[in-house]
């Protein structure tokens, strides 16, 4: 149950994946933006599964493999926020295309930092050695952050699809993907101090 709370938290916080899911929503509404909703949280019970199981431990003992990570990461979020900032002019051009895909927004989990704190995190403070098999801890983890990110993470999905008839004009839809493409961009802050 304590898992539980925590992964609602920390799936239902801002970051990077909840203002991508947010731009998906405005520009594809809920339907068309499933796959990026789909593709972050299982992208994230998959790292949430395969962090605690000593990934993260390797990365972070590291250095140049950890200094790769936030350089690249910090490269595909300005790549990405400059998608969202340029994305369509209009809310009518939305049904051509999603913003971010089922496999980007899994992919993205890997390079987004809150992740990273998110599952390191979990690790430290839920797997116990007297609780069984790490693989099985891991995978409950996992299965467990899934369940609890669909609905959190559903809500910026749904916030963004619910301002689209607010962003009917071409400025305003123009101002809130520059906006968003701006949020995310400082994100990168997390990951190059």
């Amino acid at each position: 149950m304590a898992f539980l709370l925590f992964a609602v938290v920390a799936a239902v916080t801002p970051g990077p994946s909840n203002i991508m899911l947010t731009a998906a929503g405005a520009q594809a509404g809920v339907l068309r933006g499933l796959p990026c909703l789909l593709g972050v949280t299982t992208g994230m019970g998959v790292m949430m599964f395969v962090v605690p199981l000593g990934l993260g431990s390797l990365v972070l003992e590291h250095p140049l493999v950890l200094k790769a990570l936030h350089w690249g990461g910090a490269a595909f979020l300005l790549w990405l926020s400059w998608k969202i900032a340029t994305s369509g002019s209009g809310i009518d051009s939305a049904p051509d295309r999603d913003p971010v895909g089922y496999l980007g927004a899994a992919i993205f989990q890997w390079i987004n930092p809150k992740s990273w704190l998110v599952t390191a995190s979990a690790a430290s403070t839920f797997l116990n050695a007297e609780a069984g098999s790490p693989i099985v801890q891991a995978a409950s983890l996992g299965g467990l952050f899934v369940l609890a990110a669909l609905p959190s993470c559903f809500l910026w999905l749904a916030f963004g699809a619910a301002v689209q008839p607010v962003l009917q004009g071409s400025r305003r839809l123009r101002i809130f993907n520059v906006a968003m493409g701006a949020l995310l961009a400082l994100s990168i802050a997390l990951i190059v101090r």
